[in-house]
């Protein structure tokens, strides 16, 4: 009986199901039996051929609203080697991690920032403070997918940017990490289709990893 399971599980014809990336133009293409097999499932697409050099990753879980797999935002991140190439001598970084409230969801947030040339202990803290207050009042009146969308088009790091230029002027801001923790349960599960960004227009497998436990 085992050994005819194993040769139906064999002849199960695998097929390419298309998936639906609402923050931008690519193409998905991922190779299953079936679309449920899918579900679950993540997908990372790497943004660095077109944000000019920044090495940014866009992660999708993969989902399936009515009938159709869409590839839903659940992070955004710089790679590491992105920060060490950004990274000279005779400047002073500030970076900051903590939780914030999002109209739909929770989230994790890790700005990054560079000085010009060294400053005091004082301004180091006072930029650390002033984007705190900056990205917990601007981010909660915003959705997931809006904020995902103003990182990817760096619109969020221009504003907090020229906010904390009255501070001091930066060299560079970036947002290192934008992780979602926990959907709100007053909200549905959605994920719109509309306004993606133009990032990438051809058709290509992606690597898929399986849940995190």
């Amino acid at each position: 009986m085992a050994q005819k399971q194993i040769k139906a599980k064999k002849g199960i014809k695998k097929e390419f199901f298309e998936i639906t990336a609402p923050l931008t133009t690519t193409k998905i293409s991922l190779y299953a039996a079936e679309k449920d097999e899918l579900v679950g499932r993540t997908v990372k697409i790497d943004l660095t051929k077109n944000l000019r050099g920044k090495s940014l990753v866009l992660n999708l879980r993969i989902k399936k609203i009515d009938d159709n797999l869409i590839g839903s935002p659940e992070s955004v991140e710089l790679a590491a080697s992105y920060i060490a190439k950004v990274m000279r001598k005779g400047v002073d970084y500030v970076e900051d991690s903590f939780e914030i409230e999002c109209r739909d969801c929770f989230a994790k947030i890790k700005p990054f920032m560079l000085t010009r040339k060294r400053v005091s202990r004082a301004i180091l803290n006072a930029i650390r403070k002033e984007s705190k207050e900056f990205l917990i009042n601007q981010l909660k009146i915003r959705n997931a997918q809006e904020i995902f969308s103003d990182i990817i088009s760096n619109k969020l790091q221009k504003s907090l940017s020229l906010k904390i230029k009255k501070i001091y002027p930066l060299a560079l801001c970036e947002i290192r990490i934008f992780q979602l923790t926990k959907k709100k349960d007053n909200y549905k599960d959605h994920v719109s289709r509309d306004s993606p960004i133009k990032i990438e227009d051809k058709t290509e497998d992606l690597p898929v990893a399986e849940n995190s436990p």
